[in-house]
């Protein structure tokens, strides 16, 4: 999950035969929207915070955050207030 949000540099892992902008670095200067948010692995939780709040992420891999400009829209199907714990 961390490799498709936020992608991946070169030798990063086996199967990281290149640099990977991921989907956040992907929309850079633009919209990043997330369709069935409430299906996103709890995991990724503090990754798209790091984005929020900071407005950078870290790819695996790298030594230093990047910077990005991106706005999130999330979407879901289901009532998210039923969904959160009391």
């Amino acid at each position: 999950m961390q490799s498709e949000l936020l992608g991946h540099c070169n030798g990063a892992f086996s199967d990281a035969g290149e640099d990977r902008a991921g989907l956040v670095r992907s929309a850079d200067g633009g919209t990043l929207f997330l369709a069935g948010v409430e299906e996103l692995p709890t995991a990724a939780q503090p990754l798209l915070l790091r984005v929020l709040e900071h407005g950078e992420v870290l790819p695996v891999g790298a030594k230093a955050p990047t910077k990005v400009d991106v706005r999130v829209v999330a979407a879901s199907q289901h009532n998210l207030e039923t969904l959160a714990a009391p």
